[in-house]
């Protein structure tokens, strides 16, 4: 089933959806992160967000749900029923199709790397445990909530190496074509 979604991913990646992608992604970054960040400040202010750290123990989770206060948890819950379900998505398709588009052109159809394009679904699974994990400690404060709030720290490191791990991924795929076209042109000069 997984690689036939990955083989999916690969026919529908085109250079122009590969662009629309891109272009949603970075109109998403520029225009709606920021005001997102903004509204976030406004009730963590230095404590940060779950979402933007890149781990926290459970002991530093709760330390966030009282310096929010419960205007900021409501904020902080609602960001994460709200925004946080788009932005995924739209990560999510922007890393899915750059990664297919360029295994296309990288011409790896055959090889191992075909299912690379299948790990920003995995990212994408723990931002969003991340996000329930982190939402129900919240709702829940001043309880405790055992288990969730160990592993909100865990889903959040998870989420952010393999998001790295798609950046890298793509840099190293758009390595690979450039070197690739370079000896080519070497060949034919």
């Amino acid at each position: 089933m997984l690689s036939r979604l990955s083989r999916w991913f690969l026919k529908i990646s085109t250079g122009p959806l590969a662009m629309i992608c891109l272009v949603v992604f970075l109109i998403f970054s520029s225009l709606i992160l920021p005001d997102q960040n903004a509204r976030a400040k406004a009730y963590a202010g230095d404590l940060g967000t779950p979402d933007t750290s890149l781990y926290y123990t459970a002991a530093e989770l709760y330390r966030m749900a009282e310096g929010y206060g419960p205007q900021g948890r409501t904020a902080y819950i609602r960001a994460r029923f709200t925004f946080d379900v788009v932005w995924p998505l739209v990560y999510l398709a922007f890393l899915v199709t750059a990664l297919s588009w360029l295994i296309n052109r990288a011409k790896l159809g055959k090889t191992s790397w075909v299912q690379l394009n299948l790990l920003p679904i995995a990212s994408v699974i723990f931002d969003g445990l991340e996000n329930g994990a982190a939402a129900i400690v919240m709702a829940r404060y001043p309880q405790t909530t055992s288990v969730l709030d160990h592993l909100a720290g865990v889903f959040t490191l998870l989420k952010w190496l393999l998001t790295s791990a798609c950046a890298l991924a793509i840099v190293y795929l758009a390595f690979l074509i450039l070197a690739r076209y370079f000896k080519s042109s070497k060949q034919q000069a």
